[in-house]
């Protein structure tokens, strides 16, 4: 008799906290809490969008959209998520389906978990 076994994947996100901190010192509590809390509405709005668009297969402007990601994850010190993300654009600059397919995989679970509000999901490392 054959045992299957189903494996859980479960990534380590990375958080560079210097980031946010920066913007804290820069701007005061209740400033920074406004600008950081717009960032992240971005940037689940760009996550959203880039799940649309691969969902139907328009993968016209992907790339440009990654990076657009990938910059706005590093400004708020999400390097996992930034990391993804110029990975995927890899992905596609090698016309791979296969690994895209694989990668767009790690980048949801990437994503779900960089915007968890969950402190105990981030592995909160400074660079």
């Amino acid at each position: 008799m054959t045992n299957i076994v189903a494996l859980r994947l479960k990534e380590r996100v990375r958080q560079d906290v210097e980031p946010i901190a920066t913007i804290y010192r820069n701007l005061g509590t209740s400033s920074a809490e406004g600008v950081v809390t717009r960032a992240l509405g971005e940037l689940a709005l760009s996550m959203s969008g880039l799940a649309s668009r691969v969902r139907s297969h328009q993968m016209g402007d992907l790339a440009q959209q990654l990076r657009r990601l990938g910059r706005m994850a590093e400004n708020l010190g999400m390097v996992s998520l930034a990391a993804v993300s110029a990975d995927l654009s890899l992905c596609l600059e090698r016309e791979d389906p296969t690994a895209f397919a694989a990668v767009w995989a790690r980048m949801l679970r990437i994503a779900e978990r960089s915007l968890s509000v969950e402190p105990e999901v981030l592995d909160q490392t400074l660079l």
